[in-house]
C-alpha cells in the first residue's frame, strides 16, 4: 500500500494526456484558448505508459484519463488499450466533454472502461453555447446516449456558476428520475487560466444542497464510498443519484487518495499545488525506474496536509492559477 506523510492511502492517478480542448468553457480558459503545448513538450504515450506502469507496481489501482479533452489527442485509444492491460490496475476510467466521444464508446466498452465522467453544465442548448463558446450540445447528448446504451456508468459533472447556470440545478437533478446517472454538482474553482485572482465562491456545496432540498425535501443521504470527494444523495423513486463536490471548500482533503500528472509530466500531489516533480524530465535525462520510484516516494513523503496549505505554498504565481486544462480536470 502506498501512503503519504499524513498516513493517507494513495491509489488513484489522474493522468492528463493533453492540454488542448475543443470547447472554450469560460471557467476553464480564455475565449482565445491557451498557449498550447508543443508535441515535444507533451509526454509521449511511451513515457505515460512507463510512468503508469511504475505507479501501478507501487500501489496505484485506479487511473483516470483527463485533459484538456482526451479525444482531441491523436490515437488516444492506443494508450487506453495499453493501460487497460497493465497488470495490477483495477480500474481505468476517463473524463470527457463528450463532443468527440460517441464513436469510441463501443471500443471503450470492449477494453473494460466501466465508468465515464461527462462534463455537462446545462441542459439548455443556448446556455451551453454561452458557457462553452461552441455549438456542440447535440454531440454531447449523443455521447450520453451511447454511453448509457452500452451500460457504461455515467457521472455528469456540472460546475455551478453564479449568474450562469444555477437555473439548471433542478433540471439536472430531474435527469436522475429516469436515467441511471450520477449528477455531481461541483463548486467553481479558480482555474480559468486568464491570470486574474479568484475573488470568492458564491455557490458553495451547502447552498447547492439547499437549492436541491427546496425542490426535493425528501432527499436522502447515501453512504459515501471510501475516498469519496462527493456528498452523495438520492431521491426516493429515482434511478440515478446526486453528488455535491466541495472542490473549493476542500472538505475532503483528509481522505484524499489521488495524485495528478499533467500533460508535460508534472506530478501534483494536490490540485492546488504548482507541481512537485517532473517525471518527463527525469525520464528524458536517463533516470531508471528505481530512481523514479525513489523520487516519487520522496514527493509523497512531503505532501501538504490539505488544499489550503498547498495553495499557500505555491512558488509560481501565488494566488493566480493556471487553466484546469493544463492540470487535468
Amino acid at each position: 500500500m502506498l501512503t503519504d506523510n499524513h498516513g493517507r492511502t494513495i491509489n488513484y492517478l489522474r493522468l492528463a494526456v493533453t492540454d488542448r480542448c475543443n470547447l472554450r468553457c469560460f471557467y476553464c480558459m480564455p475565449e482565445d484558448g491557451l498557449n498550447w503545448l508543443s508535441r515535444k513538450e507533451l509526454m509521449s504515450y511511451e513515457e505515460m505508459l512507463r510512468g503508469c506502469g511504475l505507479l501501478v507496481k507501487m500501489g496505484i489501482e485506479k487511473i483516470r484519463i483527463t485533459g484538456g479533452e482526451p479525444f482531441v489527442r491523436k490515437d488516444i485509444m492506443q494508450l487506453l488499450t495499453s493501460l487497460s492491460q497493465l497488470d495490477g490496475l483495477k480500474e481505468l476510467s476517463l473524463t470527457t466533454n463528450g463532443v468527440l466521444t460517441a464513436p469510441f464508446v463501443p471500443e471503450l466498452k470492449r477494453i473494460g472502461v466501466r465508468s465515464v465522467n461527462l462534463s455537462l453544465d446545462t441542459l439548455d442548448a443556448n446556455r451551453f453555447f454561452t458557457i462553452t463558446r461552441r455549438d456542440e450540445f447535440a454531440q454531447v447528448m449523443s455521447a450520453l446516449e451511447a454511453l448509457l446504451k452500452h451500460n457504461i456508468e455515467v457521472k455528469i459533472n456540472a460546475v455551478v456558476m453564479d449568474g450562469k447556470n444555477t437555473q439548471d440545478i433542478i433540471p439536472l437533478v430531474e435527469m436522475t428520475k429516469n436515467m441511471p446517472v450520477s449528477v455531481r454538482f461541483i463548486e467553481e474553482m479558480p482555474f480559468n487560466g486568464d491570470g486574474h485572482i479568484y475573488t470568492g465562491l458564491q455557490w458553495d456545496y451547502v447552498r447547492i444542497l439547499d437549492e436541491i432540498k427546496s425542490r426535493y425535501p425528501q432527499l436522502q443521504k447515501m453512504q459515501d464510498s471510501a475516498y469519496s470527494t462527493a456528498y452523495n444523495y438520492q431521491i426516493p423513486g429515482h434511478q440515478g443519484n446526486i453528488g455535491v463536490i466541495a472542490a473549493y471548500s476542500r472538505t475532503f482533503c483528509g481522505t484524499c487518495n489521488r495524485i495528478r500528472i499533467t500533460p508535460q509530466g508534472e506530478l501534483k500531489t494536490c490540485l492546488y499545488d504548482d507541481g512537485v516533480l517532473n517525471i518527463r524530465d527525469m525520464m528524458r535525462n536517463g533516470s531508471g525506474d528505481e530512481e523514479l520510484r525513489l523520487a516519487l516516494l520522496d514527493a509523497f513523503g512531503r505532501r501538504t496536509a490539505d488544499g489550503w496549505e498547498a495553495e499557500h505554498s505555491r512558488v509560481v504565481h501565488p494566488g493566480i492559477h493556471e487553466s484546469m486544462a493544463t492540470i487535468g480536470g
